[in-house]
């Protein structure tokens, strides 16, 4: 076989770090555990990166997809978390990032009738490696309903009120939680849930729910907080909420993150 220029290894001159370098936007199969079928499968999109040496000229790009290869046509959680440590290997890096982002489907009952639909919400798994540790932050954007405390203190009938995703970072001490348990934490924290399917009865009880349960984006964060410093297993939180207001031509916004974590 002919011997090829292996570019990337040829080194450089302008004596400059790169933070990441690598591959985004890669689609591969995964396995997540759920509480209620023991596995779930779906498609992440993957980032994986390394740092890179002022020497050297560039990384080997293919490497990243080959690690992912490795480990045949499904993913799973535990095969999810080794990555940055096997990218560290094949590329030779000192420190590796890796980042997947994924749907999540939960079977949701209506409040009344209980008619099943399907409610998907996003997962991100955001993982860094060096040598010597890891770090692993899981995130879910929570969709809810929040109405306006103002708006129903000062009107004689009714009230504003939107629908509103809130992003919850955590990280946990020993065992993992659920990503059912955090998205259940986060609704709990809102004027009312949100569903695929509802009918009259139920359309009826979420609007009665949401007017009975006011919250400001402030207290949406702040309720999540407190539930996440109460929580036994979250070491470290990042609250993120944003209302998309419906009597505004702006969104509202406000973030609670616990400043230190061990």
């Amino acid at each position: 076989m002919e011997t090829l220029s292996d570019i990337q290894n040829e080194p450089d001159s302008r004596n400059l770090d790169i933070d990441r370098v690598g591959v985004k936007e890669l689609k591969y199969p995964i396995q997540i555990r759920d509480k209620e079928h023991s596995e779930q499968s779906t498609v992440a999109i993957f980032s994986m990166a390394v740092d890179l040496p002022p020497e050297y000229k560039g990384t080997h790009m293919s490497r990243f997809v080959e690690v992912l290869n490795s480990h045949g046509p499904v993913l799973d959680v535990h095969s999810i978390a080794q990555l940055p440590a096997e990218i560290l290997e094949r590329l030779d890096a000192q420190r590796a990032h890796v980042k997947l982002r994924f749907p999540f489907f939960l079977e949701k009952p209506a409040p009344v009738t209980e008619k099943v639909g399907m409610m998907d919400y996003e997962v991100i798994f955001d993982i860094d490696g060096s040598r010597d540790e890891s770090d692993f932050v899981v995130t879910v954007l929570v969709p809810v309903t929040t109405l306006c405390p103002c708006s129903k203190a000062i009107s004689s009938r009714g009230a504003h009120n939107q629908r509103g995703v809130v992003k919850y970072s955590v990280r946990f001490d020993a065992e993992p939680v659920w990503i059912e348990d955090l998205i259940q934490l986060v609704e709990s924290c809102a004027s009312s849930k949100l569903y695929s399917l509802l009918k009259r009865p139920d359309e009826k009880h979420v609007t009665e729910e949401a007017y009975d349960n006011p919250v400001f984006v402030e207290d949406l964060v702040r309720n999540v907080a407190a539930a996440s410093e109460n929580h036994s297993e979250i070491s470290w939180y990042r609250v993120e909420a944003e209302n998309f207001e419906s009597i505004h031509n702006h969104n509202a916004y406000a973030v609670i993150e616990k400043k230190a974590h061990p």
